[in-house]
């Protein structure tokens, strides 16, 4: 409360002095709003002469949350950037990655009624560093850096009651699939031709954003992805759903859990059928559940 009071008493002081010297340009930093979050989440378990048995185990994530959004008159400029990178280790296993992200997410704006804009968008994703199948030996590649990465952007128009609840749909959204590392671009993974690096997709696109707060402190943070691609197969649609339960226990320490639920086409899960290694398309979930430490600003 203290805080907006004076925020409050800011803005009142520029106003009149606004108005008292209209010469003087106006402080184009106030048109920018900028949060940001900060998270380190930990999960350990360790067991020793435990009768029920065990795994000892260790994980750490960071999650770097940052939005700066533009205001001026009709004109709003959304930006969101997210990025995950976690780490598990397990006894006799070793280390491996439990969450690597990339995403990039801008909205532009120009207001059309209260709650209506025009918009130009464009989202990327892409992970950091390789990921491998360990049911093999040795171990399969199955993504790197750029590969796969999503470039995805069009026209269109969106609804956005606030910057927690906004939905944006682009009936002409071209995508763009890169693939960049030989090996997996040579077997046309993620859906590209074999031995080319990328596949040009045209399609609709729709986004959705929203968070609630359940109670105080807890709040629910849902993302939703969808893509249709005319040029081939526009029933069989990518989708894209996360969420995100934050649970705030003082300024700096959180609770958080997450699930990401993917369906992609184009994406072939290697799985083992009555002892033989194939391939599938099917429904990828990932969850993601720890304590630990929270910065914002």
């Amino acid at each position: 409360m203290k805080k907006l009071s004076l925020l409050l008493a800011a803005l009142c002081m520029a106003a009149i002095s606004y108005a008292q010297t209209p010469t003087t340009p106006p402080d184009t930093a106030k048109r920018w709003t900028i949060h940001g979050e900060n998270t380190f989440l930990i999960n350990q378990s360790s067991y020793k002469d435990w009768s029920a048995g065990g795994v000892n185990s260790f994980a750490g994530n960071l999650i770097l949350n940052y939005d700066f959004n533009y205001k001026k008159d009709k004109w709003s400029w959304d930006n969101k950037v997210i990025l995950g990178y976690g780490l598990s280790k397990q006894k006799d296993i070793g280390w491996r990655k439990n969450d690597d992200r990339i995403i990039l997410n801008s909205l532009l704006g120009r207001q059309l009624s209260k709650y209506w804009l025009y918009t130009f968008y464009m989202n990327f994703q892409s992970q950091f560093t390789k990921g491998y199948d360990y049911s093999t030996t040795p171990k399969t590649l199955l993504s790197d850096f750029l590969a796969p990465a999503y470039l995805t952007f069009g026209p269109g128009f969106a609804y956005k009651k606030s910057d927690n609840f906004r939905i944006n749909i682009s009936p002409a959204a071209a995508r763009i699939i890169i693939v960049r590392n030989d090996s997996l671009s040579h077997v046309g993974a993620f859906g590209v031709t074999p031995d080319h690096k990328s596949l040009f997709q045209f399609g609709a696109s729709f986004d959705a954003y929203y968070k609630v707060n359940l109670v105080q402190n807890i709040s629910l943070e849902n993302i939703l992805k969808l893509y249709s691609d005319y040029l081939h197969k526009p029933d069989d649609i990518y989708t894209d759903y996360t969420a995100n339960l934050f649970m705030k226990v003082n300024k700096f320490v959180t609770v958080n859990a997450g699930a990401q639920l993917i369906y992609d086409g184009k994406t072939k899960i290697p799985v083992v059928e009555n002892g033989v290694k194939t391939t599938k398309i099917g429904l990828q979930v990932k969850q993601i559940f720890g304590a630990g430490l929270t910065y914002k600003f």
